[in-house]
């Protein structure tokens, strides 16, 4: 009588199974090798195609002046959000030759959090930038972009009868906002520049 051994055929589908496991993950990792050469940082130097790269499309536009009353503490901010601006776009290497202009509107908002029920004195402020920006392209004149970012920035009141404390808070807290802007601004120029939209 021939015996049957059923044991090879028990490990033929767990087999099977598991190279086709491995050849998923072959599968996946070479596509992976193939498509990491397209990939390329948003602020390199140079494009996979060798044009210029996106530090100096960014330094390329012009920031025009912030307008603001003057003597007033939006002045102020208009100037602090511009050096931020312009330094965040050009890296502090100065301004190349230009493609297109900035265009940026600012309003300021301050508003008291917490208030202090004995004193009626604030606690805790919020100070707040909004801005609206257009992107100009130089040549033509044509609005590219058109867009609006804000911020919101809070500070402590460091107690009730420390007036300039108070004063150098809203003044860091104007500044933090300001920064926050110009970083708002320069991500959403580099994505115009990136995808073209």
């Amino acid at each position: 009588m021939a015996r049957i051994d059923l044991e090879p055929l028990s490990r033929g589908p767990r087999t099977s199974g598991l190279t086709a496991l491995c050849l998923r993950v072959a599968v996946i990792a070479s596509l992976g090798t193939l498509t990491s050469g397209c990939l390329q940082p948003l602020y390199g130097d140079r494009t996979v195609t060798g044009d210029s790269g996106m530090r100096a499309r960014l330094a390329s536009v012009d920031v025009q002046e912030i307008k603001a009353p003057n003597g007033s503490p939006e002045a102020r901010i208009a100037v602090e959000v511009r050096n931020d601006l312009i330094f965040a776009l050009t890296g502090g290497q100065g301004l190349g030759s230009t493609t297109h202009q900035l265009r940026v509107r600012i309003t300021t908002t301050r508003l008291s959090v917490i208030v202090d029920i004995n004193t009626a004195r604030p606690d805790v402020e919020n100070y707040g930038i909004n801005a609206v920006y257009e992107l100009i392209e130089s040549s033509t004149g044509k609005v590219v972009l058109q867009s609006q970012t804000f911020s919101r920035v809070s500070y402590d009141v460091p107690g009730q009868q420390q007036r300039f404390a108070r004063a150098r808070a809203l003044r860091d807290a104007e500044n933090r906002a300001a920064q926050v802007i110009s970083e708002n601004i320069r991500n959403r120029l580099a994505s115009y520049f990136a995808a073209g939209t």
